[in-house]
Protein backbone atom coordinates (compact mmCIF):
# COMPACT_ATOMS: atom_id res chain seq x y z
CA UNK A 1 0.00 0.00 0.00
CA UNK A 2 1.68 3.35 -1.01
CA UNK A 3 -1.00 5.46 -2.85
CA UNK A 4 -1.10 8.10 0.54
CA UNK A 5 -0.79 11.82 0.66
CA UNK A 6 2.18 11.45 3.63
CA UNK A 7 0.87 15.10 5.15
CA UNK A 8 2.30 14.06 9.08
CA UNK A 9 5.98 13.19 7.10
CA UNK A 10 6.20 16.41 5.36
CA UNK A 11 9.04 15.01 3.03
CA UNK A 12 10.48 16.48 -0.02
CA UNK A 13 9.50 13.34 -2.19
CA UNK A 14 6.10 11.07 -2.04
CA UNK A 15 6.13 9.10 1.48
CA UNK A 16 7.31 5.51 0.05
CA UNK A 17 9.94 7.58 -2.14
CA UNK A 18 11.87 8.72 1.41
CA UNK A 19 15.09 7.12 1.78
CA UNK A 20 15.66 4.99 4.93
CA UNK A 21 19.75 3.98 5.17
CA UNK A 22 20.60 5.04 1.30
CA UNK A 23 17.26 3.30 0.12
CA UNK A 24 13.69 4.25 -0.59
CA UNK A 25 11.10 2.91 1.95
CA UNK A 26 9.46 1.29 -0.99
CA UNK A 27 12.25 -0.71 -2.51
CA UNK A 28 13.09 -2.12 0.97
CA UNK A 29 9.17 -3.43 1.47
CA UNK A 30 9.95 -4.80 -1.64
CA UNK A 31 12.68 -6.50 -1.25
CA UNK A 32 11.33 -7.95 2.11
CA UNK A 33 8.14 -8.98 0.26
CA UNK A 34 10.39 -11.02 -2.64
CA UNK A 35 12.78 -12.40 -0.28
CA UNK A 36 9.43 -14.03 1.62
CA UNK A 37 7.47 -17.09 0.85
CA UNK A 38 4.83 -14.35 -0.93
CA UNK A 39 4.54 -15.19 -4.72
CA UNK A 40 3.43 -12.28 -6.17
CA UNK A 41 4.32 -8.76 -5.34
CA UNK A 42 2.13 -5.46 -6.45
CA UNK A 43 1.92 -2.01 -5.49
CA UNK A 44 -1.37 -0.21 -5.02
CA UNK A 45 -0.69 3.45 -5.81
CA UNK A 46 -2.90 6.89 -6.31
CA UNK A 47 -2.99 9.45 -7.84
CA UNK A 48 -1.46 11.19 -5.08
CA UNK A 49 1.62 8.98 -5.92
CA UNK A 50 2.84 9.15 -9.51
CA UNK A 51 6.32 8.90 -8.77
CA UNK A 52 5.80 5.78 -6.69
CA UNK A 53 4.02 4.27 -9.28
CA UNK A 54 6.43 4.77 -11.71
CA UNK A 55 9.10 3.53 -9.36
CA UNK A 56 6.93 0.51 -8.52
CA UNK A 57 7.01 0.07 -11.95
CA UNK A 58 10.83 -0.16 -12.85
CA UNK A 59 10.60 -2.38 -9.63
CA UNK A 60 8.87 -4.76 -11.56
CA UNK A 61 5.99 -4.76 -9.07
CA UNK A 62 2.48 -4.43 -11.42
CA UNK A 63 1.02 -1.20 -9.84
CA UNK A 64 -2.57 -1.05 -8.65
CA UNK A 65 -3.91 2.45 -9.28
CA UNK A 66 -6.89 3.06 -6.74
CA UNK A 67 -8.78 6.11 -6.62
CA UNK A 68 -7.10 7.84 -3.69
CA UNK A 69 -9.72 7.75 -1.76
CA UNK A 70 -8.67 7.12 1.57
CA UNK A 71 -6.19 3.61 2.98
CA UNK A 72 -9.38 1.89 3.82
CA UNK A 73 -10.84 2.56 0.30
CA UNK A 74 -7.81 1.90 -1.61
CA UNK A 75 -7.10 -1.26 0.32
CA UNK A 76 -11.20 -2.27 -0.73
CA UNK A 77 -10.25 -1.08 -4.18
CA UNK A 78 -6.79 -3.45 -4.77
CA UNK A 79 -8.67 -6.65 -2.59
CA UNK A 80 -11.76 -6.41 -5.65
CA UNK A 81 -8.76 -6.92 -7.93
CA UNK A 82 -6.19 -9.37 -6.24
CA UNK A 83 -7.31 -13.41 -5.46
CA UNK A 84 -7.16 -13.94 -2.00
CA UNK A 85 -5.63 -14.87 0.58
CA UNK A 86 -3.22 -11.94 0.27
CA UNK A 87 -0.58 -10.33 2.17
CA UNK A 88 -0.80 -6.62 2.45
CA UNK A 89 2.10 -4.17 3.93
CA UNK A 90 2.12 -0.40 4.37
CA UNK A 91 5.16 1.37 2.13
CA UNK A 92 6.36 3.12 5.44
CA UNK A 93 7.21 -0.34 7.19
CA UNK A 94 10.67 0.40 6.14
CA UNK A 95 12.43 -2.40 8.63
CA UNK A 96 10.39 -5.06 8.06
CA UNK A 97 11.94 -8.19 6.88
CA UNK A 98 10.87 -11.61 5.12
CA UNK A 99 10.88 -13.72 8.42
CA UNK A 100 8.15 -10.78 9.57
CA UNK A 101 6.23 -11.27 6.61
CA UNK A 102 6.35 -15.23 6.45
CA UNK A 103 5.45 -15.14 10.53
CA UNK A 104 2.29 -13.50 10.32
CA UNK A 105 1.94 -15.99 6.87
CA UNK A 106 1.94 -18.67 9.42
CA UNK A 107 -0.16 -17.25 12.01
CA UNK A 108 -3.20 -16.50 9.36
CA UNK A 109 -2.94 -20.45 8.26
CA UNK A 110 -5.05 -20.09 5.45
CA UNK A 111 -7.05 -17.46 6.76
CA UNK A 112 -6.92 -13.86 8.08
CA UNK A 113 -3.76 -12.33 10.40
CA UNK A 114 -2.83 -8.63 11.72
CA UNK A 115 0.66 -8.23 12.82
CA UNK A 116 0.08 -5.83 15.70
CA UNK A 117 2.81 -4.52 18.60
CA UNK A 118 2.23 -2.99 22.33
CA UNK A 119 2.05 0.97 22.10
CA UNK A 120 4.07 0.80 24.94
CA UNK A 121 7.09 -0.33 22.55
CA UNK A 122 6.27 2.26 20.51
CA UNK A 123 6.50 4.98 23.30
CA UNK A 124 9.42 3.61 24.66
CA UNK A 125 11.01 4.32 21.01
CA UNK A 126 9.75 7.53 20.54
CA UNK A 127 7.86 6.40 17.22
CA UNK A 128 4.81 7.93 16.49
CA UNK A 129 1.71 6.14 17.46
CA UNK A 130 -1.34 6.96 15.55
CA UNK A 131 -4.05 6.73 19.18
CA UNK A 132 -7.03 6.47 16.57
CA UNK A 133 -5.69 3.08 15.40
CA UNK A 134 -5.05 1.81 19.55
CA UNK A 135 -6.85 -0.69 20.96
CA UNK A 136 -7.33 -3.44 23.90
CA UNK A 137 -5.73 -6.80 23.18
CA UNK A 138 -5.92 -8.96 26.73
CA UNK A 139 -5.40 -6.22 28.54
CA UNK A 140 -2.48 -4.65 26.73
CA UNK A 141 -2.81 -1.39 24.22
CA UNK A 142 -1.75 -2.39 21.10
CA UNK A 143 -1.75 -1.44 17.15
CA UNK A 144 -1.18 -2.68 13.86
CA UNK A 145 2.08 -2.09 11.78
CA UNK A 146 0.46 -2.05 8.70
CA UNK A 147 1.21 -5.89 7.72
CA UNK A 148 -1.46 -8.25 7.52
CA UNK A 149 -2.90 -10.99 5.46
CA UNK A 150 -6.59 -10.43 4.54
CA UNK A 151 -7.83 -14.14 4.31
CA UNK A 152 -10.35 -15.27 1.47
CA UNK A 153 -13.32 -13.72 0.37
CA UNK A 154 -16.43 -14.65 2.29
CA UNK A 155 -19.89 -13.30 1.99
CA UNK A 156 -20.40 -12.59 5.65
CA UNK A 157 -17.12 -10.27 6.44
CA UNK A 158 -16.60 -7.17 6.05
CA UNK A 159 -13.08 -5.00 6.19
CA UNK A 160 -12.03 -4.19 9.48
CA UNK A 161 -10.96 -0.71 9.16
CA UNK A 162 -8.09 -1.08 11.95
CA UNK A 163 -7.20 -4.20 11.71
CA UNK A 164 -6.64 -4.26 7.62
CA UNK A 165 -8.11 -7.79 7.66
CA UNK A 166 -11.25 -9.75 7.73
CA UNK A 167 -13.43 -9.71 10.87
CA UNK A 168 -11.78 -13.16 12.37
CA UNK A 169 -8.29 -12.19 12.24
CA UNK A 170 -5.20 -13.75 13.97
CA UNK A 171 -4.01 -11.89 15.93
CA UNK A 172 0.23 -11.51 15.70
CA UNK A 173 1.36 -9.94 18.62
CA UNK A 174 5.29 -9.01 18.16
CA UNK A 175 7.50 -7.08 20.24
CA UNK A 176 10.56 -6.61 17.10
CA UNK A 177 10.99 -2.85 17.48
CA UNK A 178 11.54 -3.40 13.39
CA UNK A 179 7.79 -3.35 13.29
CA UNK A 180 6.90 -0.87 15.70
CA UNK A 181 8.47 1.99 13.62
CA UNK A 182 5.90 2.96 10.76
CA UNK A 183 7.85 6.32 9.45
CA UNK A 184 5.15 8.94 9.63
CA UNK A 185 6.77 11.54 11.04
CA UNK A 186 10.23 13.16 10.18
CA UNK A 187 11.46 12.00 13.70
CA UNK A 188 10.62 8.34 12.60
CA UNK A 189 12.92 7.86 10.17
CA UNK A 190 15.77 8.81 11.76
CA UNK A 191 14.34 6.29 14.34
CA UNK A 192 14.56 3.82 11.71
CA UNK A 193 17.99 4.95 10.21
CA UNK A 194 19.03 3.41 13.67
CA UNK A 195 17.94 0.65 13.30
CA UNK A 196 18.94 -0.19 9.70
CA UNK A 197 21.03 -3.57 8.95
Amino acid sequence: MCGGRGTRLDAPVEKPLVDICGRPMLDRVAAALRDSSVETVRAVTSPHTPNTRDRAADLGLDPIEAPGDGYVSDLGFALARVSRPVVTVVSDLPLVAPEHVDAVVSAADGGAATACVPVELKRDLGASVDDALVFDHEGTAVCPTGLGVVGPAAADATIDTDADTDTHSTMYLSTDTRLALNVNRPTDIELAEDRCE
